[in-house]
């Protein structure tokens, strides 16, 4: 399992990464706001409050993808606009969570940040999840990239999610923390790099 020291070096690599990356990309943050709030009519920013590290709450951002409106789980690439679909398909919305990483909010890898109702009321040992800031990627991640494709082809994607695929992020969370290393953290930033 995962130990303060652990948690501590993987404190200091996040800061250490993002103070190198956030100033390269910056200019390019700027530019894709801009052009969401072109391109969707509102802010190109978009936050939502989110389950942490230990079940505190905070805020994560994000580039602006989906137009004004009703969206649903499932349907929310139709709710997005052409840039919005691409931003999405390719995590380039995800760029303003280096912010969330800078502050501490978030760590480049870990569990991707639930809305309430899920990690907040994870029971017994699946609340060791809990120990680990929420991550850009991660295991889960990296093998639900493609989750909107799949909650598209069901019926009812709200339950599917809950049912079927929140269980199986649980698992592999799980064993995340559990077999916790510095260098399974690069393995996995580089994974996501590449699957760009």
């Amino acid at each position: 399992m995962i130990t303060k020291t652990q948690l501590l070096i993987k404190r200091i690599f996040d800061l250490v990464l993002v103070l190198l990356v956030f100033p390269l990309l910056i200019i390019p943050i700027l530019v894709l706001i801009i052009i969401a709030t072109i391109d969707t009519k509102e802010f190109g920013v978009f936050s939502q409050k989110r389950v942490g590290q230990h079940g505190k709450i905070f805020k994560i951002y994000k580039i602006r993808t989906l137009k004004e409106g009703k969206h649903q789980l499932g349907r929310l690439d139709q709710s997005a606009s052409a840039i919005g679909k691409y931003l999405r398909r390719t995590k380039l919305n995800e760029l303003p969570q280096l912010f969330n990483v800078l502050i501490g909010d978030m760590s480049f890898v870990g569990p991707r940040p639930d809305l309430q109702g899920f990690a907040d009321e994870l029971k017994g040992e699946d609340r060791i999840i809990l120990m680990v800031k929420p991550g850009i990627t991660g295991p889960a991640t990296l093998k639900y990239r493609n989750e909107e494709r799949v909650l598209e082809r069901q019926k009812d994607p709200d339950n599917y999610n809950r049912t079927i695929i929140w269980v199986d992020k649980v698992k592999i969370n799980k064993k995340y923390v559990l077999n916790y290393s510095f260098y399974l953290d690069l393995a996995f930033i580089l994974k996501s790099t590449l699957n760009k």
